[in-house]
C-alpha cells in the first residue's frame, strides 16, 4: 500500500494510458501519424526506473498490446522487447543527453522498430506498410520531450506552482 502512496501507480497507469492511446480512432489520414505511445512510455521506464522496467515489462506489455490491438501475437511484444534491450544497454549514456538529443535518440529507436516491423511482415509474407506510416517515428521524436517532461513530472511530484 505504501508503495501506490509513493507514486507506484504512475508505472501502470501510465502504460495503460499509453495501451488506451493506441486504441483511439482516429481519421484515415491521420492513421500512419499515431505515435507508438506504448515504445515511448515505456523508453521513459526503462530509461528513468530500469529496477521496475525492463525486458520482462517489455513482453508482458506488448503482449497485452497484440491482444488489444488484434495483431500477429507476439509482434509488439518482440518490437518492445528489442527496444527495452537496446534502451538497457544504452542507458547509462542516454540519461546525461540533454532532450533534444535523447529525442533524436528515441527517432532512432522508433525508425528500428519500423524496421522490425516491417522485417516481420515481409517474412511473414503479410503487405508492407505505405511510406506515409514512416512519418510516426518522426512524430515521436518530437513528442518525447513533453512526454519525458510530463511523465518525470509526475514520477518526482512536481507541481506546477
Amino acid at each position: 500500500m505504501s508503495r501506490l502512496r509513493d507514486g507506484g501507480w504512475i508505472l501502470p497507469a501510465s502504460l495503460c494510458v499509453a495501451l488506451l492511446l493506441g486504441l483511439l480512432p482516429l481519421p484515415e489520414t491521420l492513421q500512419p501519424l499515431r505515435p507508438y505511445w506504448l515504445a515511448l512510455v515505456l523508453a521513459y521506464w526503462v530509461i528513468e526506473a530500469p529496477s521496475r522496467a525492463g525486458l520482462g515489462l517489455a513482453f508482458c506489455v506488448g503482449l497485452a498490446a497484440d491482444l488489444a490491438y488484434g495483431g500477429l501475437l507476439g509482434e509488439q511484444a518482440l518490437r518492445l522487447v528489442i527496444m527495452a534491450f537496446i534502451l538497457q544497454r544504452f542507458r547509462a549514456r542516454l540519461r546525461f543527453f540533454p532532450l533534444s538529443q535523447q529525442a533524436l535518440a528515441i527517432g532512432a529507436l522508433l525508425l528500428n522498430d519500423r524496421i522490425v516491423s516491417a522485417a516481420i511482415h515481409l517474412a511473414l509474407g503479410q503487405p508492407t506498410l505505405p511510406w506515409h506510416y514512416w512519418w510516426a517515428p518522426v512524430l515521436g521524436m518530437l513528442l518525447w520531450p513533453p512526454l519525458f517532461l510530463l511523465l518525470d513530472a509526475l514520477r518526482l511530484g512536481r507541481r506546477g506552482d
